[in-house]
């Protein structure tokens, strides 16, 4: 291992395993100016993974780091969703409803997302050290010595943090003695990526058909698809097994270029903790879901972008380390869910008997007839439906839209001083917090600007990065932008709302009054990090 990371050296964080979380993590690490290896078991990049869906929040997270149009460009729009069992449609997810200015998952083979990462971490100054494997972990007064196999060679980090991101088998885990709960799934799973004959619906959609050989369809680009299939039996020709379920809707069917079959097993467990002291878990090293919802990579990015921020802090001695157990109230609920909505996935799909099977279909039917159901769907399939609110590190009032802990809603258009007009998103997803003040639609200048002179705290300016004062009443002046009234009453701003947004676009405090104290407190609770 060659550079400034040689035998017996020293690193602020150590990063194991370069999947889609790992290279994230050390990204956002990197941008925020931690010293940070990464490491990798394997010596090249994985030609072919099985995971294709991104979904809109991973969307919004690429475009926040200024990496979605290679995304983009590269993989193909998944606008919906459609159920199908017995020969009939039983329903539809259509991301159009979801809520995100991306309105599709995007198809593309996993080693694509990873590439796109990988150039990001590049220009963010790091780089994966690969075919290097962790031999083993012990806590010392003074950090982690992590002891690594390279070319052949062993030798010592000492690390101030280790996370491990390294996958369902984590060596970190099992170094630390973190176990698991929840359970292996039994039937096993299946996959190849083929084009299909005959084809004559959209290729800009996903199609699961649940009979009695489950299969579905996921979109790659060029009219090409990942077939994902639970086999008739351990020595089943699997081309065979998802041609048996297709003709059922496409009589004349078949799978032509097909590559890479394989059978794999899945797993329904989550890490019983995601911190102990100064070793973290993100990713599969944390959670592995079924795979029938497309759920794993996107959460493992999700708890990179969470975690960065954090680490960040703590490692600059902005924040005490006690603000990473926030890591775990926050993204072990989200895994929590996720593995339960896989559980449910996996019981639909694998109804055997002829009435179970109408009981489900009537059920599914129902479901996506309603409007209600159709647009919690959509905004589930989005990821969309992430909610920090009962975070240790989240407060303010309540009110009755966006409050702490929600995402704010960033497709929000903003009318420029100068003419034209930007979008909220670019306003937001910077290294630090941004506070946003918005005054209502009959605030008036000196109101606005008195709050604004009081905000602010010396305490807070590290963690504050900047200040945006907005308005819907259009005649106060010395404003970043405007809002039209209506926007500002949907987020429920009435006279002046105060909302500090953290660096992952979740508000972490509003306040509809008393601005500056509540500010100063949000400020001292990430700076205590206590409840």
């Amino acid at each position: 291992m060659a550079g400034e990371h040689d035998v017996n050296t020293t690193v602020t964080v150590l990063v194991v395993g370069a999947g889609p979380t790992g290279l994230l993590l050390a990204a956002e690490l990197h941008r925020r100016g931690v010293e940070c290896l990464l490491v990798d078991a394997h010596d090249r990049p994985m030609e072919w993974d099985r995971a294709t869906v991104v979904h809109p929040r991973s969307l919004e997270i690429f475009e926040s780091l200024g990496i979605v149009e290679p995304l983009l460009a590269a993989g193909v729009k998944q606008r919906r969703a459609r159920v199908h069992a017995g020969g009939q449609v039983l329903g539809e997810i259509d991301l159009d409803l979801c809520g995100s200015r991306y309105t599709f998952n995007i198809g593309i083979s996993e080693e694509v997302t990873e590439r796109i990462l990988t150039d990001y971490l590049a220009r963010q100054g790091g780089s994966v050290v690969r075919a290097t494997t962790l031999v083993a972990l012990a806590e010392q007064e003074d950090g982690i010595l992590a002891t690594i196999k390279h070319d052949g060679v062993v030798s010592e980090i000492l690390a101030d943090w280790v996370v491990g991101c390294d996958g369902h088998r984590s060596a970190v885990r099992r170094f630390t003695g973190i176990e698991q709960d929840g359970h292996d799934i039994e039937e096993p799973w299946a996959v190849f990526d083929a084009s299909v004959y005959d084809w004559r619906d959209s290729y800009e959609a996903n199609y699961a058909y649940l009979d009695e050989i489950p299969v579905i369809l996921t979109a790659l680009p060029g009219g090409r698809w990942r077939v994902y299939l639970r086999p008739s039996s351990p020595e089943s020709d699997l081309v065979a097994d998802a041609l048996q379920t297709l003709r059922r809707y496409l009589p004349r069917a078949s799978f032509e270029g097909v590559a890479t079959p394989t059978r794999f097993q899945c797993h329904t467990k989550v890490a019983r903790h995601f911190r102990a002291g100064r070793i973290l878990l993100a990713g599969d090293a944390a959670h592995t879901c079924s795979p029938a919802q497309g759920h794993g990579m996107n959460s493992g990015l999700q708890d990179a972008f969470n975690l960065a921020w954090k680490l960040a802090l703590v490692c600059q001695e902005h924040c005490p380390e006690t603000l990473l157990d926030s890591y775990q109230a926050e993204r072990r609920p989200v895994a929590d869910t996720v593995m339960a909505s896989g559980d449910a996935a996996e019981g639909a799909q694998m109804v055997r008997g002829s009435e179970e099977r109408r009981t489900r279909d009537d059920a599914i039917r129902t479901a996506f007839a309603d409007p209600t159901s159709r647009h919690h769907e959509a905004v589930a399939e989005a990821e969309l439906d992430i909610d920090y609110s009962g975070s240790p590190i989240v407060t303010g009032d309540r009110g009755e839209a966006t409050w702490p802990g929600q995402r704010l809603p960033d497709r929000i258009e903003v009318q420029l001083p100068a003419g034209g007009s930007d979008v909220l998103r670019n306003f937001i997803y910077r290294r630090g917090h941004t506070a946003f003040l918005i005054g209502g639609a009959s605030t008036s200048q000196k109101a606005l600007q008195e709050v604004l002179l009081s905000l602010n705290p010396p305490s807070g300016r590290v963690l504050l990065e900047a200040t945006v004062a907005l308005a819907a009443n259009a005649d106060v002046a010395d404003v970043e932008g405007y809002l039209e009234p209506a926007v500002a009453e949907k987020l429920g701003v009435g006279d002046i709302t105060l909302l500090v947004v953290r660096p992952d676009g979740h508000v972490g405090l509003r306040a509809d009054g008393n601005h500056a104290q509540m500010l100063a407190g949000y400020i001292d609770l990430l700076r205590a990090s206590r409840a």
